[in-house]
C-alpha cells in the first residue's frame, strides 16, 4: 500500500468537520506518510491552510491529489461523484453510514476501493481511542443542552435574588449513552434538575452517579434489554406502552427534554408522541438527537425548530457541525490512532491485516464486494430481479492487502 493520504473538503450539505487537524498530519508525517490537504478543508473548523502546511502537508488547488491518493480520509462517506475520480484500489476511511445507502456502498465496492466504516470500530480496550461513536456522541450530548438552553426562553439555574427565586430548570434526558449521559452532565453543571431514563439496567447506575434521577419501568424485559456490544435492543410493544405511559405523566412536568435513542441500522424508535408534547408546559424545549434516522419526536422536522402545541422541538442535523472545532480535532485522533493501529514501523507503509478484529469489524467494503452480511441481503432484497451481490468473502490473503 502506498503512503500518499488525501484529506477531503466535505461535500455533504452542512457537514463543518474535517477527517484531520494540523496535529495529526504532523503525526502522519513522522509515520513516512505524505499528506495532501484540499484548499479550504479545515476552515469551517476553524483551522487554515497554512496551519496545515506548517505540519508538513501539501495544499492542494486541484483534483490531482486525489487522483493520485493511496489514502482518503473523509467524515462522511464519499459521494459517487467524489469516488470517480479516486484511483482503483484505494483505502477510504469515513464514516460511511451504510443503511439506507446500500446502492451506493455497492458502487464503492463495485469500483474496486477498500472502505473502512469508523462506526463499526468494536468496544475492545485497544480500540478505545479508535471510537468516533464515542467521541462524537459525548460532543452531541453537551451540545444538544447548549442549544437546548439557547432556544429555552428562561434560565437554567436556581437563582435567588432581591426580586424573588428564579426556580431551576426540569431535564429529562431520554437515552443514557454516551451521548446521554453527557447532556446530563452538562446539564447538571448548569444547575438544571436532571432525570434520565433508558433501556439498559447498566444505565441506572451511570446516571445516579451524575446525580440525576432514573426513571423507568424496572421488569424482567428491562433487565435484559442490553446487547452483546452494550447497546439497547429493541423492546417489545408491550414494555413501550408502559414506558409510553410514564413517559407521558413524566414529561409534563419537564421544560427541557434531550432525546438520544438510536438502534444501529434501524430507524429511531418513537419516544415522544404529539400527545405526550400536548401534555407538556408551554415554552417548553425538546432535543431531537435522533432526527438523522428518522427521528425521536413525532412532528420533529429536520434541519428546523419546529412549534407543536407551543412546544419547540429542535430538530437541528448534524448537530455536530455545531461544535464542529472540537468535533474534527477528536474525530481526526481517531482516525490517526486506527491508521497508525495498521501501519508497519518498519516498512512505513499501511498493511492490513484482515484477521485484525479491528479490521473485521471495520471493513466495509473490499475486492469488490461488500463485507457486512447485513448490507449484502438488504441489498439484495432491494433488488431481487437484478443478479445478487454473493454472501461471501473476498479472496484475501492474511496478513497483507
Amino acid at each position: 500500500m502506498g503512503k500518499i493520504i488525501f484529506v477531503s473538503k466535505e461535500t455533504f450539505k452542512g457537514e463543518a468537520r474535517v477527517a484531520a487537524s494540523p496535529e495529526t498530519v504532523k503525526k502522519y508525517t513522522e509515520l513516512g506518510y505524505s499528506v495532501v490537504v484540499e484548499k479550504g478543508a479545515g476552515c469551517a473548523s476553524c483551522i487554515k491552510d497554512y496551519e496545515y502546511k506548517a505540519m508538513g502537508a501539501e495544499i492542494s488547488t486541484s483534483g490531482y491529489a486525489a487522483e493520485e491518493a493511496d489514502i482518503i480520509l473523509k467524515v462522511r462517506r464519499p459521494s459517487q461523484k467524489e469516488a470517480s475520480v479516486y484511483k482503483k484500489g484505494a483505502v477510504i476511511v469515513a464514516i460511511f453510514d451504510p443503511y439506507g445507502a446500500e446502492d451506493d456502498i455497492a458502487a464503492l465496492a463495485k469500483a474496486g476501493f477498500t472502505g473502512f466504516s469508523m462506526e463499526f470500530i468494536p468496544r475492545i480496550t485497544r480500540a478505545q481511542s479508535m471510537d468516533i461513536l464515542s467521541s462524537q456522541a459525548n460532543l452531541a450530548g453537551y451540545q444538544a443542552i447548549i442549544s437546548a438552553a439557547e432556544v429555552y426562553g428562561r434560565a437554567i439555574p436556581m437563582m435567588m435574588t432581591a426580586a424573588g427565586t428564579v426556580p431551576a430548570a426540569k431535564v429529562f434526558v431520554m437515552g443514557a449513552g454516551v451521548a446521554g449521559l453527557q447532556a446530563i452532565a452538562t446539564a447538571r453543571r448548569l444547575g438544571a434538575v436532571v432525570t434520565a431514563n433508558d433501556v439498559r439496567p447498566a444505565a441506572k447506575g451511570q446516571v445516579a452517579s451524575l446525580g440525576a434521577k432514573f426513571i423507568a419501568i424496572e421488569n424482567e424485559e428491562f433487565r435484559s434489554a442490553e446487547s452483546d456490544r452494550g447497546y439497547a435492543k429493541e423492546m417489545s410493544k408491550a414494555y413501550q406502552e408502559k414506558q409510553a405511559a410514564l413517559t407521558l405523566e413524566h414529561i409534563a412536568k419537564q421544560d427541557i427534554v434531550v432525546t438520544t435513542a438510536l438502534i444501529p441500522g434501524r430507524p429511531a424508535p418513537r419516544l415522544i408522541s404529539r400527545k405526550m408534547l400536548k401534555n407538556m408546559q408551554l415554552g417548553s424545549v425538546v432535543v431531537d438527537l435522533a432526527v438523522e434516522h428518522g427521528g425521536n419526536v413525532e412532528g420533529v422536522v429536520c434541519g428546523q425548530i419546529a412549534e407543536i402545541e407551543g412546544i419547540k422541538i429542535v430538530g437541528y442535523s448534524n448537530i455536530l457541525s455545531r461544535i464542529s472545532a472540537t468535533a474534527s480535532q477528536l474525530y481526526a485522533r481517531n482516525l490517526y490512532a486506527f491508521l497508525e493501529s495498521m501501519t508497519n514501523k518498519e516498512s512505513r507503509k499501511l498493511v492490513i491485516n484482515f484477521e485484525d478484529e479491528i479490521v473485521k469489524s471495520t471493513l466495509l467494503v473490499h475486492g469488490g464486494e461488500i463485507m457486512r452480511p447485513d448490507l449484502v441481503k438488504i441489498h439484495n432484497k432491494n433488488h431481487q430481479n437484478q443478479q445478487a451481490i454473493p454472501l461471501r468473502k473476498p479472496n484475501i490473503k492474511k496478513g497483507g492487502n
